[in-house]
């Protein structure tokens, strides 16, 4: 069961998900000093929801393991294949899903924490920005942010 669950979160979309974690990290930390806000309570609210994402990816792990679902049927064609072809991925469990998830949520963070740092990330920002602004409105208000 271990070596299965090992196999299951080696997806390179797991990994990416990881590695965005600790670039907002970076950048998120990076922010708090150059604006003089360094607050324990954002600290650890930042942390628990990076432990929760890592914990929801390993319990999904799990449940792919035990249910094995598999998402891309209920996909478009278009979707399915262009996902086959930029991703490399023919199975899309809910692992998988929700890595894919939390990578597009971890990018926007770590371009908004880039940006707030000063470095000249802005329009890709943007761009990124208004692309989800027309699937949620759960994005914080630009007033907020600052």
């Amino acid at each position: 069961m271990l070596n299965l669950l090992m196999m299951k979160l080696s997806c390179s979309l797991v990994y990416a998900t990881i590695i965005l974690i600790v670039a907002d990290t970076v950048f998120g930390f990076g922010r708090a000093v150059k604006q003089h806000v360094l607050n324990s309570s954002f600290g650890i609210d930042g942390a628990i929801r990076k432990v929760s994402m890592i914990i929801a990816l390993i319990i999904c792990a799990c449940m792919d393991i035990i249910v094995s679902i598999d998402l891309v049927p209920i996909l478009p064609n278009g979707v399915s294949e262009s996902m086959n072809k930029f991703l490399n991925i023919s199975h899309l469990g809910v692992a998988e899903f929700f890595a894919l998830l939390f990578v597009l949520y971890e990018i926007v963070s770590v371009l908004k924490n880039m940006y707030l740092c000063g470095l000249p990330v802005k329009g890709v920002y943007e761009f990124i920005r208004k692309f989800l602004l027309k699937y949620t409105d759960e994005l914080p208000d630009e007033e907020s942010e600052k």
